[in-house]
């Protein structure tokens, strides 16, 4: 019996931007490689920090590197793509819910800073707010599991 073929993330490295990272730039504020794979949104000049649970999706956090920019973290971002994520529900009500292909989504509840991941949670979008048309990911694939059930692993694009 043949394989099922799902679709998989694979990020070519001329879609990475490198930016600044973390809500500042003292030694508390900085990032690690732990937040690699975490949501980030732009927050000022060439700089990304974790998103908040029901925002708009901006970008992944890709790398983070040990050297600093005028005391900020330094890290890869990716804009677009295919990026595995976890369901985590409806926006409204995370952790409660199912997702499925074709839906829009938005960030779930978010792990905290210097806390590992294995994939960062999303929610399905149910409220629209102004400029969240301008960052619309959409889910591709449930995978093997297929339920889009809170915990599945899934494949997320930028539409």
């Amino acid at each position: 019996m043949a394989a099922n073929h799902f679709i998989v993330p694979q990020i070519p490295l001329e879609r990475v931007t490198v930016v600044r990272l973390g809500a500042g730039n003292t030694a508390p504020d900085r990032m690690t490689d732990v937040d690699v794979g975490k949501i980030a949104n732009l927050v000022a000049e060439s700089r990304y920090n974790l998103t908040a649970v029901g925002a708009p999706i901006e970008g992944f956090i890709t790398s983070v590197e040990n050297a600093t920019s005028n005391g900020f973290s330094v890290g890869g971002v990716v804009c677009d793509g295919n990026i595995f994520v976890m369901a985590d529900g409806l926006q409204a009500t995370p952790g409660t819910g199912a997702i499925v292909v074709g839906d829009y989504v938005v960030a779930g509840t978010m792990t905290a800073k210097g806390t590992a991941v294995t994939y960062p949670k999303v929610c399905k979008a149910t409220t629209q707010t102004a400029g969240s048309t301008d960052f619309r990911w959409r889910v591709e694939s449930l995978g093997q599991v297929g339920t889009g059930a809170v915990g599945t692993t899934m494949v997320i694009r930028r539409v």
